[in-house]
């Protein structure tokens, strides 16, 4: 099993839809995925996500099917500086106080123990857990339970924040250093896949990550994210 991850194309925030810009992004990046043989098409219900998978699921004649919780998260919280921005708040204690996400409890960290991030990540993470168990992989610990013997691939639009999000937690990645190591472009892929070995526990492996070959000569540049209205 293959999942696609996309992030939507180049937005107007304020009126949560895509740009001219990021419109002819979207129509590149549908060319780029017509031939991953995706089977399903899935997005978050934010206007610029949807618009984005809107181009691929025309091309390929798919509907697209919401997933309600992978709209873009928010964050912050009492006395977090930078108003709780994950990506600012983790590369300033990667690069300043040499904060260490793996062997410390970043959880209780000041910056995060009360930052609606960390809420946005573990309800996300548990939804995510029971698309896959309906795709025939079950979470335990750190691997997946495989219970399919059928190849298949899907495609997921949705955000930097939500992304990222499964990323961590289908990686078992601390989430605040997702952040600030594995950001991605507008429209960029990433694949990552679930080895199919029925009966079997398997780990997902990144096939591709920040593919955006195909806006080269239309990108605006990589930017973080901005908290939705």
């Amino acid at each position: 099993m293959r999942i696609i991850f996309v992030r939507h194309g180049e937005p107007d925030y304020e009126r949560d839809c895509l740009t001219e810009t990021g419109k002819k992004q979207a129509q590149a990046a549908a060319l780029r995925l017509e031939r991953e043989g995706i089977e399903e098409i899935y997005a978050s219900p934010m206007g610029r996500a949807s618009q984005t998978a809107a181009y691929t699921a025309e091309r390929l004649g798919l509907p697209v099917r919401m997933l309600r919780y992978m709209h873009e998260i928010s964050w912050g919280g009492p006395g977090i500086p930078q108003e709780g921005h994950p990506w600012t708040l983790s590369d300033w204690m990667i690069s300043r106080e040499d904060y260490d996400f793996y062997h410390a409890d970043w959880r209780q960290h000041p910056y995060f123990k009360d930052n609606a991030a960390v809420r946005y990540l573990d309800e996300i993470s548990a939804q995510f857990d029971a698309l896959l168990l309906e795709q025939g992989y079950r979470h335990e610990g750190t691997r997946y339970y495989c219970d399919t013997d059928r190849q298949k691939t899907i495609a997921v639009f949705s955000h930097g924040g939500s992304g990222g999000c499964v990323l961590a937690h289908l990686l078992t990645l601390p989430f605040p250093y997702v952040c600030t190591v594995l950001p991605y472009d507008f429209t960029s892929i990433i694949i990552l896949e679930f080895p199919v070995q029925k009966g079997e526990y398997v780990h997902p492996r990144i096939e591709l990550f920040n593919d955006a070959a195909h806006i080269r000569d239309i990108s605006s540049g990589l930017r973080i994210q901005q908290k939705p209205d």
